[in-house]
Parts: structure tokens; sequence; C-alpha cells
């Protein structure tokens, strides 16, 4: 069976249009959006705080792989639905395994490389809190643009879950990251602004149009350049998830 990548492939090799079938894989807990050349990946779980379950990280590595295949696009976009951008990993695993061994499952192991290779610009438009892995999904981005109702915290170390140093130290440098990395204190937008950890507080209502904006301006380099950039900004990092 022709796989959807596959699909997109043969299309873009014969010169034929997609056909509309083929525009998006059917997600059930997230939704993918393309806008010219930029797409928008957005956690679509908000009864849950779009807390990622194991399915909504399998569905988040799928839609990244989904994207990194299209030459049509060159910056994707997450961003949470509803009032939360990703309340962190869902709880209700850890009914069965510990947090720490639901961290380094192979599952969110996967998850993880994912993110962080993902061979094009990645974008986090943070809508609102950003907690524990949420709060990852945002440092394993490229670009940062919050909401002004947007926060950030590492909670999830006071119930026994590991929180993710490395690619948080890389942003605002190790003293502040390993004092909300150990504290698991929160910050809001401002901080987050004041501190490096993101670009631009926009209200709430204009989120999505600055990050568009935002990937409009990436978007204007060739796509060999951007994912030649992004190899080398990955190769540099001291801290990376293994294969």
């Amino acid at each position: 069976m022709t796989s959807h990548t596959q699909r997109h492939t043969i299309a873009r090799q014969s010169g034929l249009p997609r056909a509309p079938e083929e525009d998006a894989v059917p997600y059930q807990l997230l939704t993918v959006a393309r806008d010219d050349k930029s797409a928008t990946i957005t956690l679509n779980r908000p009864e849950k705080r779009n807390a990622l379950n194991t399915a909504l990280r399998d569905e988040v590595r799928a839609a990244l792989e989904e994207l990194e295949a299209d030459d049509a696009v060159s910056v994707a976009i997450i961003t949470g639905a509803g009032p939360v951008f990703c309340a962190g990993f869902d709880t209700s695993e850890f009914a069965t395994s510990s947090p720490a061994e639901v961290f380094a499952g192979e599952s969110a192991h996967r998850y993880h490389h994912r993110l962080q290779h993902f061979a094009k610009p990645l974008i986090a438009a943070v809508n609102g809190p950003a907690m524990g892995g949420g709060f990852d999904i945002a440092t394993l981005c490229d670009v940062r643009i919050a909401a002004e109702g947007a926060a950030f915290g590492h909670p999830e170390i006071k119930f026994g879950a590991p929180t993710l140093y490395g690619p948080l130290a890389a942003i605002i440098g190790g003293g502040l990251a390993r004092d909300l990395s150990l504290s698991g204190r929160r910050i809001d937008a401002q901080e987050a602004l004041r501190i490096g950890l993101v670009s631009k507080v926009v209200p709430a209502d204009q989120l999505l149009a600055e990050a568009k904006a935002a990937a409009h301006v990436i978007a204007e380099a060739p796509l060999a350049t951007l994912r030649g950039v992004k190899a080398g900004i990955v190769d540099s990092l001291s801290w990376k998830f293994a294969p």
C-alpha cells in the first residue's frame, strides 16, 4: 500500500496536483492546516488541557514526519486548542507506570527525538499555560511567540517526573534553566520575554497571525538553505535525543 508521504512524493515528482483527500492525514487528537509555505499543528484535546497521552504524542510525531516530507511546507507552527497550550504529559498514564518510566519509554523518546530533530524551522505559538511537557514542546521549537496569558513551568518535578534541562539551558542559559528545572516555579509571559525564552508577547487574538507572519518571513529563504541551517542548529546542541 502506498503511504500518505509516498503519495505526496509521487505527486511532486510527476507534477500532478495533490487530490483533495490527500491534503491532510485524518488525525484524531490534532489538526494540521496548511497556509502557503507554512503549516499549523494544533493540539486538539482542550477538554484535557491538551495533555500529551501516548496517542497524541504519536500523532505529533506523525504530523511532523508528514510535514518534513512535504516540500511545499517550509515552516511548521505548533499551538493548542482552547485556553491552554499544553498541560504536559497526561497524568492518567502514571496509574500503571511511574512518571520517570513514562518519560523514558519508547513512545516518549521517539516523540522528543522527532520534535528536536525536525528538519525545518518550528515555531511555538504559545496560546496559554505551557506546563511540563508543554514547556518542553516550546523549548524544542526554534522560535517561541507567546500570548499575554501564556505561562511556563515544570511542576512535574514535584511528583517525580524528570525535567528537560538541556534544551532550556540552550535558550536561557544554565543558571536560569537550573532554577526553573529544579524549583518548578511558574513564570508569566512577560518574564519569559525578559529572560529571552520567547521572542515576542502579543494579545491572544493576534497570536496565530504573528506566528504566521514570522513563518512567512522565514519561508522567504530557500527550503534547502533552511534545512541546512536547521541541521547546523541541531548539530550544535550539546544535549540531544538519540535516534
